[in-house]
This record gives C-alpha cells, sequence and structure tokens, in this order.
C-alpha cells in the first residue's frame, strides 16, 4: 500500500506532539539540575529513593529503582532504591485495611529515613495514591519529585511535591515517552554531581 499524504501528516503530527512536550520541560532545565544536586548529596548522606507510581507509573517506578541499583553503564556506582509498587502483597493488603490511597503512604512511614528522597509518577497529577505518598514524604522530612502530566493535576494545586516535572500533554503514551526521558536524564545528572563532590552542599547563588 503506497503511503499517502495523510499518512505522512499523521506522522509529522506524532513527532510534533512529543517535541512540543519535550522541549516544554527541557526549559526547566534549571530545576531539573536542582533536583539532581540535591538528590546527590542525599545519596552521599547515606539516603535511599523511594519510587511509587499506580498502573503504568508503578512499572516506571520499577524501571527507576533497578536503573539506580543496577546501572546499566559499567563503572557507574549503584545507589539505593526501592519501588514500593512491587510488593503486591503489601500493597494490596494495605488497599484492602486502609483504602487505596494509603498504599504508599503507609509504606514510606516505616521504610522512610529523614535523609531519603520520593518520587512519585503520575500520568495525570491526580492518582490518590501517589499524592498521598508524596504529602507523607514531605511531612516525614524527606526530598520529594513528582513526574506528573498534562496540567498536573492535584500534585499541582497541592503543591504536594518540591519539585514537580510536567509532560505538558494530554496523550498518556507522551506522557509515559517524556517521563521515561526525564528518569535517565535524572539518573545520568545525579551520576554527575555525585561523582564530582566538590559541587554538592552550599547555597545556590545567582
Amino acid at each position: 500500500m503506497p503511503v499517502t499524504s495523510t499518512m505522512q501528516l499523521a506522522v509529522s503530527e506524532a513527532f510534533a506532539r512529543r517535541d512540543s512536550a519535550g522541549h516544554a520541560l527541557a526549559e526547566d532545565s534549571l530545576r531539573i539540575a536542582r533536583a539532581c544536586r540535591e538528590m546527590a548529596d542525599r545519596f552521599h548522606r547515606g539516603g535511599k529513593l523511594i519510587v511509587f507510581g499506580s498502573g503504568g507509573g508503578g512499572t516506571d517506578a520499577a524501571h527507576i529503582a533497578v536503573e539506580f541499583m543496577h546501572p546499566v553503564i559499567m563503572g557507574k556506582k549503584a545507589l539505593p532504591a526501592l519501588a514500593l509498587s512491587n510488593d503486591a502483597a503489601t500493597v494490596s493488603g494495605v488497599s484492602a485495611r486502609e483504602g487505596p490511597a494509603e498504599s504508599f503512604a503507609h509504606q514510606l512511614r516505616r521504610w522512610a529515613d529523614p535523609a531519603d528522597m520520593a518520587l512519585g509518577i503520575s500520568r495525570d497529577g491526580d492518582c490518590p495514591g501517589v499524592l498521598r505518598g508524596l504529602q507523607e514524604a514531605g511531612a516525614l522530612g524527606l526530598f520529594t519529585l513528582a513526574l506528573v502530566g498534562g496540567d498536573g493535576g492535584a500534585v499541582v494545586r497541592e503543591r504536594a511535591a518540591e519539585h514537580i516535572l510536567i509532560a505538558a500533554s494530554d496523550d498518556p503514551a507522551v506522557v509515559k515517552e517524556i517521563h521515561v526521558t526525564v528518569y535517565h536524564v535524572l539518573w545520568e545528572l545525579v551520576h554527575v554531581f555525585h561523582d564530582r563532590p566538590g559541587l554538592l552542599g552550599g547555597k545556590e547563588t545567582g
């Protein structure tokens, strides 16, 4: 079957949707760099990364945890990370007794130490479990970072995290793809800072 102009247009539009969301997030480069520096500093102080999300966000959480725990690039240091959504028995048990919204917050209260980091992932920012997890992490004094899509939903409205990175698209496939790129960038920049302790600590200037 020949490729028609309609098909070509559809392909162009598919790439354009991804480009606009990616470029919008790239404009947040300073915020991303600051978040990565703070994460590297917390790893240096013995902190661990605790990641969570529901549905597709849960698979992303598992992906992020293994990227930090078992780097695919030889010579990179393994950094402690765990995904709360990996434990189906705990998630379902807490959900049955306390409600789904508490599935991550409950675990954070048991697992988290003050030097730790919490990373919540939600396609639209409206996942109750991710929202409550971020809120609980903040109350416990953890570094908090959210990866969300759309307009950021409740996570943005309630300022549930110190750092909120938005994939500005209503297309769940685009949000997913942008999030994958973002957490690969996070991993890479955390290692840049982690490998250069002189860049850590202190206050921002300018």
